[in-house]
């Protein structure tokens, strides 16, 4: 690791620490909704420490505990957003590496299987090679395999009609369409308090999570972590 990234890691663990201190603090003097701020900066601190010290999958867990916390209290703040950026980040990076290894098997067992056929084509028709047509079945397979690791378009119905970006904490509004949380209380805060395509009135208290899109969204990025990247 670089002197600069460990240099970074550790003030992000002593803030960590800090945050953590504070938010233990506040909780024992009753100040809740201080407390679950400390608490919120405090994991987030540790998760950006965790992962500039390439520790990626407890740096994960501490921003999604951040993101959690932070939802939770203020679910239109820029906290949030930042949080939800550097995780990103972080499961992006997860997932590359996790890719790059995915595609070095795959590529060894398709030299070995390619070769098996061979070998056995060999044994009934020695002076034959491996028909052209088993070959390509072959590679077909090979291909399916490694789809999943393939960049493609988010299918729409697991984006947003405002921002056109994946679902991360989708609400459900009496007329029926899902938007991401914080953007549409924005939209209710500065623009109007009403539907952005509908334009039925609508009041923050009206929104619902709106479980069955974000359990969809959780399945789709498990098996595309391509698309956890940030445009």
């Amino acid at each position: 690791m670089a002197p600069a990234a460990a240099d970074g890691g550790a003030e992000s663990q002593r803030q960590a620490d800090r945050l953590k201190q504070e938010g233990n603090a506040l909780f024992r003097k009753e100040r809740l909704s201080a407390a679950i701020d400390a608490y919120t900066g405090g994991h987030y601190m540790l998760g950006l420490a965790l992962v500039n010290s390439q520790r990626l999958s407890e740096g994960i867990k501490a921003l999604e505990k951040s993101l959690e916390l932070g939802r939770g209290a203020h679910p239109a703040s820029y906290m949030v957003e930042e949080i939800w950026q550097e995780l990103s980040k972080a499961k992006y990076i997860e997932w590359e590496g996790l890719s790059r290894e995915r595609a070095s098997q795959l590529q060894k067992l398709k030299v070995a299987c390619k070769q098996a056929l061979r070998n056995y084509n060999n044994l009934s028709y020695p002076a034959a090679d491996a028909p052209d047509e088993q070959l390509d079945e072959l590679e077909e397979i090979f291909m399916k395999a490694a789809k999943a690791d393939t960049p493609a378009e988010v299918p729409d119905h697991l984006c947003c009609k405002i921002t056109l970006d994946i679902f991360r904490d989708p609400v459900i509004t009496p007329s029926g369409v899902t938007y991401e949380r914080a953007v549409l209380l924005d939209h209710l805060q500065t623009v109007g308090k009403f539907d952005p395509v509908t334009r039925e009135a609508l009041e923050p208290y009206q929104l619902v999570p709106n479980l069955a899109i974000k359990e969809a969204v959780h399945a789709f990025l498990s098996e595309h972590g391509w698309a956890y990247k940030i445009r």
